[in-house]
Parts: structure tokens; sequence; C-alpha cells
């Protein structure tokens, strides 16, 4: 009886975690692809886009931007011909955000140095949940325009 006891229990417990193997990570996993900052146009403001993909089984959000090169960095979106800044940006479960011209997208205010084309800019995009992501965006003419 001992015995059985003891298999149950042994089997229970393997049972137990090989479900908890199965249920997936939860965590979002970041990753950034496409960043560009077109060169600005005036001393004070430029604007970045990029497409941020969450591979992980749960939602996020983009909370902020840190950089050396503007004393702030705002995230906006874009809802038919108007601009508004908000909080934070929605990076869905298996999923992604775009940051493009015409929508969702960074404004650097009060640059401290004007980047040039062939500059690259070092950000660093905090999310709700997700570890902080160190994104390299090289510096494109003002009127690129990425191949879709």
């Amino acid at each position: 009886m001992n015995r059985r006891i003891t298999l149950a229990v042994a089997l229970t417990f393997t049972a137990g975690l090989t479900l908890a193997g199965c249920g997936g990570d939860s965590a979002p996993k970041i990753e950034v692809t496409g960043a560009y900052m077109p060169q600005p146009v005036t001393e004070q403001m430029a604007g970045a886009y990029f497409t941020v993909k969450n591979n992980g089984d749960s939602a996020d959000k983009l909370t902020s931007v840190t950089t050396n090169l503007a004393k702030a960095i705002t995230i906006h979106k874009t809802v038919g011909n108007k601009m508004e800044q908000v909080e934070s940006l929605a990076v869905p479960a298996n999923g992604t955000l775009r940051l493009s011209r015409g929508g969702n997208h960074l404004m650097f205010m009060g640059l401290k140095n004007k980047p040039t084309k062939g500059d690259d800019v070092t950000v660093t995009l905090h999310f709700a949940a997700a570890d902080p992501v160190r994104v390299h965006i090289p510096v494109k003419a003002a009127d690129y325009q990425p191949k879709q």
C-alpha cells in the first residue's frame, strides 16, 4: 500500500511538472526592427520610426524612451490628421507595434545636436513588463521612405 501511495505521489508530481512546462512562457519577448530617423529639418525636433515585435504570449506597453540626444522624447499616435501625445502604446501578445510616418511615432524634443544622414542615434525603449531594449537608429535622408 505504501508503494502505491508513493507511486501516486510521484506520478502526480511528475504530471504537474510536465504541465507547468507546457504552459508556455507568458512574458513579453521584444524585438525591434526597421529603425530609422529622417534627418531633422530643424535644430529642435526629430522623429523616429521602427517596428516592435512581441514574440511572447502576453501583451506589453511601450511606456517611455530615453536618449542622450534630446531633452525629452515623447510618444505620439496619429488619429486621422491629428497627432496627440500618449503615455504608452500597446504591444500586443504575438503581435507588432508599428511606428511610421503619419502614424505612431517618437518625437525628440530639444535636440542637443542635430543628427545628420549617416549618424547613428542610440535610444533605450522602456516597457511596462519587458526589460529595456537598446536600439541603434540610423539617420537617413529627410525624404527617406523604407521599403515595405
